[in-house]
């Protein structure tokens, strides 16, 4: 071996150290030594079945790397641990918790405990560095909520043999991935209020660099076209009651608003207080639909018509997928889910136009 050789990996080591001050994961030690985790594992709990070759320059980049191995993970090499990962993020909106909830039901349905692990940082490296702990407590599967761009497009760069689905991940991420259809969700909303007799509709979107924001806006648009109604300006808000307000206050200063559709239930509820303080009424002047179905939903003023998700089922379809590619050992040849359709709960802030 020369002194080349055996300065590259020392190299590469302290490559993978700058990449994320943090200390040292199974996945880490996989990428130094050019092999799948699982065969780190074997490595490290003394399994016969590795090439020496493989083996010693496993056990280098170990060293290299400083690597303490987790006890829990190694000694799961041999039987399953009937422990499923969570990757979420630290939120109050109702909808990603709602997500991690039925997921975590549909995981103890099935006889799984889970682990859920919360993003520090809700980008590419909170992602890896998110599932990298999952890994090493030696969880059998992954499921990822990653909602946003960032995060999704975090999923192309992990491991190929690592077994885990995506939820809300959107489209193209070489993961199996389950959804709510919230094109289709935002089409209900704006056909709902098309029908009643309103010219067009408004949008407050939810924030761009979410992914349920971005198809709620295009089916809200696709919509609109479809029956050659105007498409009215958009107006952002970020998810936040405070945002519904802020954008009721520019909208009451529109004589010719009719009706909007807000991208969630939060932003409904400031669109209201904002309509109410302008002396406009709600269905009587303005129709409003929001998105989710909150708990509150039903005893706001006027109650609110919204779209319901079905958080259960898309727990339980992301379940039913990752156990059959457990099954299958990780091999994925396992379509993925078809969309979880929503449904429009009618109430009564929404109902014809005025005549004007």
């Amino acid at each position: 071996m020369t002194e080349r050789d055996l300065q590259a990996p020392k190299d590469a080591a302290t490559a993978v150290r700058s990449a994320e001050s943090r200390p040292a994961v199974m996945f880490d030690v996989a990428k130094l030594a050019g092999v799948s985790h699982q065969t780190v594992s074997r490595v490290l709990n003394g399994s016969p079945n590795v090439r020496p070759a493989t083996r010693e320059r496993v056990l280098r980049a170990v060293d290299e790397l400083g690597y303490r191995p987790n006890a829990m993970a190694r000694g799961l090499v041999s039987r399953r641990s009937k422990v499923l990962g969570v990757v979420s993020f630290d939120t109050v909106l109702y909808g990603p918790a709602s997500m991690l909830l039925g997921i975590e039901r549909a995981a103890r349905a099935a006889g799984y405990g889970v682990s859920i692990v919360t993003m520090e940082q809700v980008d590419r490296a909170g992602v890896l560095a998110a599932t990298n702990t999952l890994v090493d407590q030696g969880v059998d599967g992954i499921v990822i909520i990653a909602p946003q761009l960032a995060t999704a497009g975090a999923l192309r760069d992990l491991p190929d043999r690592l077994v885990a689905v995506a939820v809300e991940a959107g489209q193209d991420i070489g993961l199996p991935s389950a959804s709510v259809d919230q094109i289709e969700g935002a089409r209900l909303a704006v056909r709902h209020l098309l029908d009643l007799g309103h010219r067009t509709v408004w949008h407050i979107a939810g924030p761009n660099d979410w992914l349920e924001a971005r198809d709620r806006m295009q089916g809200w648009r696709e919509t609109l076209h479809a029956v050659d109604a105007s498409v009215p300006p958009i107006i952002g808000g970020d998810w936040s009651a405070r945002s519904g307000y802020e954008a009721g206050l520019v909208l009451a200063a529109q004589p010719d608003v009719t009706a909007v559709f807000a991208a969630n239930d939060q932003m409904a509820l400031g669109l209201l207080r904002a309509f109410a303080e302008r002396g406009i009424r709600v269905p009587a002047d303005v129709s409003v639909v929001g998105f989710d179905d909150i708990p509150e939903a039903a005893y706001l003023s006027p109650p609110l018509t919204t779209v319901r998700q079905d958080f259960d089922e898309v727990g339980r379809r992301s379940m039913r997928t990752l156990l059959r590619l457990l099954e299958a050992d990780g091999a994925n040849h396992e379509p993925a889910p078809p969309p979880v359709v929503p449904t429009l709960v009618l109430r009564e802030s929404s109902a014809p136009p005025a005549q004007r």
